[in-house]
């Protein structure tokens, strides 16, 4: 049997993990799940992507077409020029907290965190905080390795926004970068039973338990989203990684280099 990453395997679950990753591993709906980093959106094609780069052109001090004109490069796969388009966006209006927000999680999809810390503390106040922000301030403080640190980020969204799957599934994965399986397994659990918890909730417990050497179980919850075959790929995957004697520095390598939005199963993002 193949047991190289594919889609929908192992590549794609550790894709999953924070963050926003995207903080990533897989975020949710928006920069609250370390995966997709709050700027998904309906995919666009190359007409509306010109058609948004000649009004941003136009008129570059106009931080909503900035920010349309970004999630339209995201979604072409073009993260590096978002990144750039929101960049110049804050420096003219650097009181914006929405922009910041959105520049913010942005630096931390394509791995700029100590920058993403920074400007992320400025996207909302300590009197008003935004648990989305909070969310992706705790996905930049997991990508450096302070996992403490990303943990009370994490906890502080859910106070203000408590059983949001996206959060909880950011925690879990948090713990499991921490090597605090049975902490992660529990939180993952709670995740996957929030009614907003999709496929990727549940891939990121499944990997859990893969890791724990719990691969039955590890491949029922899999099967809940994908074919059995694939299923089956994917924990032929997982097998293969804890089975290596180095599997915590694979993990961490290949949960950096997947460090990207994971594609939209079918949802959250």
């Amino acid at each position: 049997m193949n047991t190289a990453p594919r889609r929908g395997g192992l590549g794609r679950i550790l894709a999953c993990a924070l963050v926003g990753l995207g903080l990533g591993a897989c975020q949710m709906r928006s920069p609250e799940t370390t995966g997709s980093i709050g700027l998904s959106g309906p995919q666009v094609d190359r007409r509306e992507v010109e058609s948004l780069a000649k009004r941003y052109a136009d008129n570059p001090g106009d931080a909503a077409t900035a920010m349309r004109y970004a999630q339209a490069l995201r979604a072409t796969d073009q993260r590096t020029q978002a990144t750039a388009v929101l960049q110049q966006a804050a420096l003219r209006s650097p009181r914006n907290q929405v922009l910041l927000g959105a520049y913010g999680k942005s630096l931390v999809e394509v791995g700029r965190f100590q920058e993403a810390q920074e400007v992320l503390q400025n996207a909302h106040s300590p009197s008003q905080p935004d648990w989305r922000i909070l969310s992706a301030q705790g996905s930049a403080a997991d990508q450096m390795g302070d996992h403490a640190r990303a943990q009370g980020f994490y906890e502080a969204a859910l106070k203000i926004r408590p059983n949001e799957p996206a959060v909880l599934s950011n925690l879990g994965l948090s713990y499991m970068l921490a090597r605090q399986l049975d902490t992660a397994e529990a939180t993952l659990r709670r995740a996957a039973e929030q009614p907003g918890a999709d496929a990727r909730v549940r891939a990121n417990l499944a990997m859990v338990l893969g890791l724990k050497g719990r691969f039955p179980e590890a491949e029922a919850v899999l099967r809940k989203d994908m074919p059995p075959a694939e299923a089956e790929a994917n924990v032929a995957s997982l097998r293969a990684l804890v089975a290596q004697p180095n599997r915590w520095k694979a993990i961490e390598a290949a949960e950096k280099s997947g460090r990207k939005p994971a594609e939209r199963p079918g949802r959250p993002g």
